[in-house]
């Protein structure tokens, strides 16, 4: 497993960090590009496909950049511990890659703002040096959904869920309401693993709805252990997540969503060398390249495949929006009204199912 360390003293970072304001706005000549992830490289899922972005930008810059990175760090204090020695250790940028990092991200920041901190998946920009980027995950669950839809011959499909925050419930939502539309009598089964990464509970989650009759699984978590405990029983159908995770081809992993986080890592490091390096908050999706759909294979049947990949060119161009109403929330209030498209705030802060989805989301 790859390892960087920290060789700056802190005296040095200081120094460092006094002239990085203004060489963000006149640009710099090198530049110390700091990642801290969550889960191990290797986890073959989210962390994997972020360090594949943290590599994309020492390939695109070369000896202009430093790339250095820290794996599977925990959201809390530790997280903030980590931060402040990568600001000490003249870091220029680092990328906090879990939306667990969200306060102490903002911590760091106000001690430190000579540097630009990049969260992955949070909202909060509390200081002029921190900026937020997030995937439009949720038009891949469109996809995907429908391929479930289509696929399920229980009508039981299932969705293994880390946290309850927004993110995770777009998907859940997002992945029912594409399936219900193929498949009206289609229904979901959701648990809830309470971990982004942690193989033995998410083989756990996958086995509890294999129990329930489920036999198309899609999961919000970073490992493949999912997939590894679908490919036990044949016939079983399952997606890959955030990584394309290509090992379980073509069964059960018939196709997947993948997170391409390169193109705004190279960006944004490529913004602090020319100049033009500004706070922001992006969230791109299909159309710009964050989000994509992996092959999707000879499993599913081809009048299948040909539906979602229109569906998939459709959200790409424009002309669809996976959440496009009439929608009612769980409890039947609308929510909205006939060829309505739901508002970002609205997705970004959402805390609750659609109609048809049973269970309640947990506190």
């Amino acid at each position: 497993m790859l390892r960087r360390t920290l060789l700056a003293t802190a005296a040095a970072g200081l120094g460092l960090m006094a002239t990085a304001a203004a060489s963000a706005a006149a640009g710099m000549d090198h530049v110390k590009a700091c990642f801290v992830y969550v889960g191990p490289i290797g986890d073959g899922g989210w962390t994997f496909q972020h360090h594949q972005g943290a590599l994309a930008v020492k390939e695109a810059y070369g000896d202009k950049v430093e790339v250095q990175w820290q794996e599977s760090v925990p959201e809390g204090a530790d997280a903030e511990r980590v931060l402040t020695q990568m600001a000490l250790g003249g870091c220029n940028i680092i990328f906090t890659t879990s939306f667990g990092y969200m306060d102490a991200t903002n911590a760091v920041a106000a001690k430190f703002p000579n540097v630009m901190f990049e969260h992955a998946t949070g909202y909060k920009r509390e200081h002029p040096n921190v900026s937020t980027y997030n995937a439009r995950f949720y038009e891949g669950r469109a996809v995907v959904g429908t391929i479930a839809g289509r696929m399920t011959k229980t009508n039981k499909i299932g969705y293994i869920a880390s946290f309850p925050i927004p993110e995770v419930i777009m998907g859940i939502n997002s992945y029912y309401l594409h399936a219900k539309k193929v498949n009206p009598d289609v229904q979901l089964s959701v648990v809830w693993a309470f971990t982004w990464f942690d193989p033995a509970k998410e083989a756990d989650a996958a086995k509890a709805l294999i129990d329930q009759g489920v036999d198309v699984i899609t999961a919000h978590t970073d490992s493949t252990a999912p997939l590894a405990e679908l490919a036990k029983t044949p016939g079983l159908v399952g997606f890959g997540q955030a990584s394309d995770m290509e090992a379980y081809k073509p069964l059960p992993r018939v196709s997947s969503i993948i997170d391409n986080w390169a193109p705004y890592y190279v960006k944004r490091v490529g913004e602090l060398l020319d100049g033009t390096y500004a706070q922001t908050d992006a969230w791109e999706g299909i159309a710009g390249g964050e989000v994509k759909i992996g092959e999707i294979t000879d499993a599913v049947p081809p009048e299948v495949k040909a539906e979602a990949e229109a569906l998939r060119d459709a959200i790409a161009a424009g002309t669809y929006h996976p959440f496009t109403g009439p929608i009612n929330k769980q409890d039947g209030t609308p929510w909205l009204a006939e060829g309505q498209v739901a508002p970002d705030g609205d997705l970004l802060g959402m805390n609750f199912f659609v109609e048809g989805i049973t269970g309640a989301i947990p506190n």
